[in-house]
Parts: structure tokens; C-alpha cells; sequence
């Protein structure tokens, strides 16, 4: 149906800027959305504080160009005509028709009277109309938002609203704060895996704990597991009149959701739909979208005859529900419990952890459902300002004794069937609820309790997503750790807890790599060739058979995958450490070289500090370290923290160089006079200067297969003699067993001379 209309805030204009509507060509389209972006500029805490941001950032707020923009209906009012009043009337209705009952219901849910609900889902319509940015989405009472209260605001006293009321206005004043502050990205650390966990988990919590209104069963406790095993205790105690109603209104309200899903056929180019056909499949449709409306009205009135022919206790009804609007005022923050006096103080303690996650997850909740519904409806809306109009919407109805309000999928989604084409259909809805509670009331009385859970379960079935799981399996499975563990704990420990647990634990997921990035190794070499060699003993000729090559085991090359941060340094220190003894003699330290390619932003202070704990280590055991290719901007702030002995490089190579420079021995690597080998090992080296070779930097024969002990091949007889060509490289070899015959060639000092 909403394709049958052109929405005032559809495609032909978007939201630009702060808010505001504009015509244009499809040509600069993606030009005016980038510069969208740019002007949305995210300042941090630490910005907006200094003094010169302050000053720009409340002369940019100050204007009346953003002022136009933070009340978007001053950019759509203007151009508002008759086609969208009466399609936003429609809806309105339409949405008016579908919160009634749900309101009775969720405040229920709420651990509060009945016409709370209704009080919760007035004011939020008025506040949206003004500043909101998204035509389809319906601020109210929520399932979960219900649940939430009643898990950290639930008063000492029955069916008192203190503790609700407070929530809400911290809810806005949260929620607001952080739209000024754009502070919207701070739901983006909320990942899928959890929401979807938590709202499976609250759907079941929900549904299962309205099966004791199905069943007529009174005195059971909220918590999930004490809740599931009293009400299994006393199924003996159902009340028959109330489970045939509660049944009956689940069946009927499933199949009349149903006819939302119809497709009629579509009329050819040159045929007419006759006009009672028309009305018939609007009538269908009507009355699949006020399915609600319908079967609280048929129960209230079974509900009404049976109490007029004295059956009043054959069902279980709501009673007594307070008539009339209610005060405009504050909450109070106190409460007067007997004798007992709550502060202020003892409030906000016992709400606790609520204060955060509620805002929170009203933000994510309603965020969520105007994204989707904006793009099926070809339309953009604004995240900082939606949290300026949700926290609005809750600082306001706190004044009206409403708990914390929402979007509300089921009902946005009825919005959007309808074909609303502006914010204004919130207008229309909300002056229905407040006809409602001035002259319908006392009717409220015979609505049962029952038919409420069977809307209630019905509304919340849907929730559960149980295909997610299979999902998971097949694209992340680490997705399903924290997915799990919030949907576990959730029943095991509270709702409440279930989403703070499952948020820490995909936190630590998330961090994990931080802590523990990836790092590769790798090993530097210099060489020379041993392609002209002279043997003088048949032992030493075996030695080097195969062997084409001496090689150094120079430097160690670290790569990091990502940048350094302060959970990664104590990690970092031990791969430093590890890596410097990679040499096939254990515990000589070789100069290491970080390749600093990943490292593209600044480093911290506890980073700072590790780095100078590794390179005083580096300095005791006289081998060097190097940062190679690491940026300008990062060298200043080392310079800064009087960071010494770092040997900078613009690439590995040049770091090589540059370590090669700061040897105190020279380039003995080309030109080395002996090597000495001690029970089949290199032991030893000496630089054509007399100069001892370092033990870091000790050659190694590579090329073929590791030589074997020269005592069992001193035995053989001198085969290959002939088979090498001389050179002026001569190899002897201290453990020989020739070396204590007469004549033989070997040197006292046992090595290869060259």
C-alpha cells in the first residue's frame, strides 16, 4: 500500500545536512551525501572541551540554519498536503488501533498498572513528530523496554511508579546528552550475536511468563527459572474458562496475521478492479492489522455477559483501571515506604546498572528499526538526531508517568502497511490514546486478563530467531560464543545480566586480537659461497658434502599485523625476547628489527614505557633494535618521551645498514679468516682483523644435510680429494680424530682458514 503513494519523506527528497529536505538531481547525489558526512563531524570529549572547539562547536549549534535542522518539521511542514493528511490519518488510526491493547498489556509486563502502558504512549508520539527524521517509526511501550523496567526498577512498593518514572528521565537525559555530544556510535560496540541473543532470550522470558494469565494461575515469581517451576507446580490450578479464552484468542490472532500476507492478484493494463472488491480486500487488510483491537473487544464483551448473568469469576479480567489523564509533573525522588523514607541516593542504587543499559538499549532498539525501515522506504535518517528525539520523547513523558519509551518494531511496521507518509501520523495516534484514557476507561475493566497474554504472546513469538543459529555455523562461528553465552545466562541470571555478561565477553573477543595481534618472524642472513674449496682430510671433505653455502644468522625481522597498544606490550616484550634467541645456539641474542609497516597510528604511554624496558634490555646484552618504515609522527612522540638507542630505518634494508654501521667489529661477515667446529657445532669465529667474532653472529653451513660427528668419518678412506677444486680456503676441524697423527694438516687453533 505504501507503494501506491509518493511519501513526503521518501525519495523525492532526502535528508541532507542536519536533517533538512532537499531536491536534487541524481547526478550529485553521492557528491551531497558525502558532504553530509563531512558535516557530521564526530568531536570527542576531550575536543569539545577544549577551548576554541567550544567556541566553534556552540556557534555552529547556535544558528539559525542548524536550528531549522534540529526540528525537522519546520523543513516538511511547509510543503505538507492534503493527499498526506489523510494518509498519515489513516495510520494513525490504524497504529491507534494496535497500541491500546498492547499498552494495557505491556504495562502489565512492567510490574505496573494497566493504564500505565497507555500513559507511555502519548507523549512520545507528540515529541517524534517534531524532531524525529524517520516518517515510518512509533515511539511507546515496548516488550522489552517493559521487561527492562520491571528488571531494574520494580519499587518496594505494589504498583508504585517511582522508580519507573526516574528511569525514564535518566533514559532521556542519557539519550540526549549523547546526541549532542554525538555520541551515537558508542551502540555500534553492541554487536548483532548479543542483540539477537538478548531478544530471544527476553521474547521467551516474556512469552513464558504470560502463560499464567493463559492459564489463570495467580503468585508467581519473575525470575525465569523460579518462574518456570511454579507455574509447572501449580498447572493443577488453571482455571479452565481462562486457558479456552487465552487459546482461542492465540489461534484467531496468528491467522488473522496472516491475511497481511495475502497477494491479490495484480489488474491487467486495461482492467478495472470492481469497487467491491476493493473495499473487501481493504476490509481484510484492516482487519489483519487491528487484530489486536478486535480480539480484546470480542473478549472484553464475553467477559461483560457473563459478569451480567453472574459468571463475573469464570474469567480472570483486569479490574479497576484509573480514568482520566494524567498530572503534568516531575517525578518525585523519594518514596515513602510505611515508615521508611527512600532517598534519592537509594534510588539510583537500586536501579544500578540500569541507568546505562536501559538508554542503551532503547537506543539500539529504535535506531535499528528506523535504519531498516529506511532503506525499504528509500529514505535516510539521521542517528544523532534520532537520539535527540528519543531522549526529548523520554524526558517528557517522565512528566506524564511513563516508563521508558522506544521504536516499536510491530507497530512501525503496521505504520509503514498503512502507507504514512509523514511524521504527523504520531500526532493522530496519540490524541486517540489520550480520547482512550478521558472516556473509555471504565471499559478497561472487562478486558481479561487472558486475551491481554494472548496479544502479548503473539506480539513476541516472532522474536525468537531460532535460524540465526545455523547461520552463525556457517559464516562466524566464533559468533556463536558470545550469542550463547548471552542467551544462557539470560535465563540462568536475569535478563538483565544475560546482556551485560554477553556484551563483555564479544568485548573481550573483540580485544583479544588487540592484546594478542599476530606477529611473524623472520630470519636475516648473510652468506658467502663454498663453490671452490680445498680439503685436506677425508672427514672434512664428508663435513661439506652438499654444502654450498656459510651462512649468518645476522638479524631477526618482527612484523606486527595491526598497531601497538598497551594490552599488547607485556606480549610484545616476551616475542621480542623470544625472537632475539632465534639461533641454533640458544642464549645468544641477535639484534632485532620491527617492522613497523602496520604501525599507522600513535602509541600510548604504557606502550612508550615498554618500549624503553625492551630496549635497555637490548642494551645489557650489547645487541641493537631498529623500527623500520615507522612514520614521522611516531618518531617525534618517541623523541619526545626522550626515547634513546633506537636505530631508525626507512625500510629493512636501510635498518640493516644502519645496525651494520653501529657494529663496533666491523664487516667481518666478508671477511672471516676461521670458523672453529667443537663436537659437530660451530663454536667460534675470527675476522681477518684478529677480531673475535660476537656468538650472535656465528655462521652456520647451509645448503644440504647437517654434518655428522667427524670421528665416525674420519675413518674412511679420502675418496673425494680429487673430486674438489682447490682454493685458498682451508677447513680443519678441532674434533677430529687426525688431528693427533703425525703430519697432519690440521692448525692448533682447530678451524677453517681461509
Amino acid at each position: 500500500m505504501s507503494g501506491e503513494r509518493e511519501p513526503l519523506l521518501g525519495h523525492a527528497g532526502t535528508l541532507s545536512g542536519h536533517g533538512s529536505l532537499r531536491r536534487r538531481s541524481p547526478g550529485s547525489e553521492i557528491e551531497e551525501i558525502e558532504q553530509e558526512f563531512e558535516e557530521e563531524d564526530v568531536l570527542t570529549l576531550r575536543q569539545v572541551f577544549q577551548p576554541n572547539t567550544m567556541k566553534q562547536y556552540v556557534k555552529r549549534c547556535c544558528n539559525v540554519h542548524d536550528a531549522k535542522n534540529k526540528f525537522p518539521i519546520i523543513k516538511w511542514l511547509p510543503k505538507y498536503s492534503l493527499q498526506d493528511f489523510q494518509c498519515d490519518l489513516i495510520s494513525g488510526l490504524t497504529v491507534a488501533l494496535t497500541v491500546l491493547p498492547q499498552g494495557l498489556a505491556y504495562a502489565v509486563i512492567a510490574n505496573l498498572p494497566p493504564q500505565y502502558g497507555l500513559y507511555s504512549a502519548f507523549m512520545g508520539c507528540f515529541v517524534y513528530t517534531l524532531l524525529g527524521t524517520s516518517k515510518d517509526i512509533t515511539l511507546g511501550p515496548t516488550a522489552i523496554m517493559s521487561l527492562m523496567t520491571a528488571a531494574f526498577a520494580s519499587s518496594p512498593i505494589p504498583n508504585d511508579p517511582t522508580y519507573a518514572l526516574i528511569l525514564t528521565l535518566v533514559c532521556g537525559v542519557v539519550q540526549f546528552l549523547m546526541g549532542v555530544l554525538h555520541l551515537g556510535i558508542m551502540v555500534n560496540f553492541i554487536s548483532y550475536p548479543v542483540i539477537n541473543a538478548f531478544t530471544s532470550a527476553a521474547a521467551i522470558t516474556i512469552a513464558f511468563g504470560q502463560v499464567k494469565g493463559i492459564l489463570g494461575l495467580h503468585d508467581i515469581p519473575r525470575e525465569f527459572l523460579h518462574m518456570v517451576y511454579e507455574t509447572c507446580k501449580k498447572i493443577p490450578e488453571t482455571r479452565v474458562w481462562d486457558l479456552t479464552m487465552g487459546l482461542s484468542a492465540i489461534v484467531v490472532l496468528l491467522l488473522m496475521k496472516q491475511l497481511r500476507k495475502i497477494k491479490w492478484r495484480q489488474p491487467g493494463p486495461n482492467e478495472r478492479i470492481p469497487m467491491i472488491v476493493l473495499v473487501f480486500r481493504k476490509f481484510i487488510w484492516l482487519s489483519s492489522i487491528a487484530a489486536n483491537a478486535i480480539i480484546v473487544i470480542t473478549c472484553s464483551g464475553i467477559a461483560a455477559i457473563l459478569e451480567k448473568y453472574g459468571h463475573g469469576d469464570a474469567l480472570s479480567v483486569t479490574g479497576h483501571v484509573k480514568a482520566g489523564l494524567p498530572p503534568f509533573k516531575p517525578p518525585n525522588f523519594s518514596l515513602q515506604n510505611g515508615n521508611t523514607t527512600i532517598t534519592t541516593g537509594q534510588i539510583f542504587g537500586d536501579i544500578g546498572a540500569g541507568l546505562i543499559v536501559v538508554p542503551i538499549l532503547g537506543l539500539v532498539e529504535s535506531i535499528a528499526i528506523g535504519k531498516a525501515f529506511a532503506r525499504q522506504n528509500n529514505y535516510k535518517i539521521l542517528p544523532n538526531q534520532e537520539l535527540l528525539a528519543i531522549g526529548a520523547a523520554n524526558i517528557m513523558s517522565s512528566f506524564v508517568s511513563a516508563y521508558p519509551v522506544t521504536g516499536s518494531f510491530s507497530r512501525t511496521a503496521v505504520n509503514s502497511q498503512s502507507g504514512v507518509r509523514t511524521p504527523m501520523a504520531g500526532v493522530w495516534t496519540g490524541g486517540i490514546i489520550i480520547l482512550a484514557l478521558a472516556f473509555l476507561t471504565p471499559l478497561f475493566e472487562y478486558v481479561p486478563k487472558s486475551a491481554l497474554s494472548a496479544v502479548i504472546i503473539s506480539a513476541v513469538i516472532q522474536m525468537v530467531d531460532y535460524e540465526i543459529v545455523m547461520k552463525f555455523w556457517k559464516i562466524e562461528k566464533l559468533a556463536l560464543i558470545p550469542w550463547a553465552v548471552t542467551f544462557l545466562t539470560s535465563f540462568g541470571l536475569g535478563i538483565e545480566y544475560g546482556i551485560l555478561i554477553g556484551i563483555g565477553v564479544h568485548l573481550l573477543i573483540l580485544l583479544y586480537p588487540v592484546a594478542r595481534p599476530r606477529i611473524t618472524f623472520t630470519k636475516a642472513y648473510r652468506s658467502f659461497p663454498l663453490s671452490m674449496v680445498s680439503v685436506n682430510s677425508s672427514a672434512l671433505a664428508r663435513r661439506v658434502q652438499g654444502f654450498d653455502r656459510v651462512q649468518y644468522l645476522d638479524y631477526v625481522v618482527i612484523t606486527f599485523n595491526q598497531s601497538i597498544r598497551y594490552p599488547s606490550v607485556e606480549y610484545l616484550q616476551n616475542k621480542v625476547t623470544q625472537y632475539m634467541y632465534k639461533n641454533e645456539d640458544e642464549g645468544v641474542p641477535l639484534s632485532v628489527i620491527l617492522d613497523c609497516q602496520h604501525l599507522t597510528s600513535g602509541l600510548d604511554y604504557t606502550t612508550i614505557m615498554g618500549l624503553i624496558e625492551i630496549i635497555a634490555d637490548f642494551k645489557r646484552k650489547d645487541v641493537h633494535f631498529s623500527m623500520a618504515g615507522v612514520k614521522k609522527s611516531i618518531i617525534k612522540e618517541l623523541n619526545n618521551a626522550d626515547v634513546k638507542d633506537i636505530i631508525y630505518g626507512d625500510s629493512i634494508e636501510d635498518s640493516i645498514r644502519k645496525i651494520k654501521e653501529a657494529e663496533k667489529h666491523g664487516s667481518f661477515e666478508d671477511q672471516l679468516e676461521s670458523i672453529t667446529i667443537i663436537n659437530g657445532k660451530l663454536a667460534g669465529a675470527t675476522a681477518v682483523n684478529a677480531s673475535p667474532v660476537p656468538g650472535r653472529r656465528l655462521p652456520r653451513l647451509a645448503g644440504g644435510v647437517e654434518p655428522r660427528p667427524v670421528s665416525k668419518l674420519a675413518q674412511e678412506p679420502d675418496r673425494r680429494l680429487a673430486q674438489k677444486p682447490q682454493s685458498n680456503l682451508a677447513f680443519e676441524s678441532s674434533d677430529s680424530e687426525e688431528e693427533d697423527k703425525p703430519g697432519s694438516p690440521s692448525s692448533k687453533n682447530g678451524g677453517f682458514r681461509m
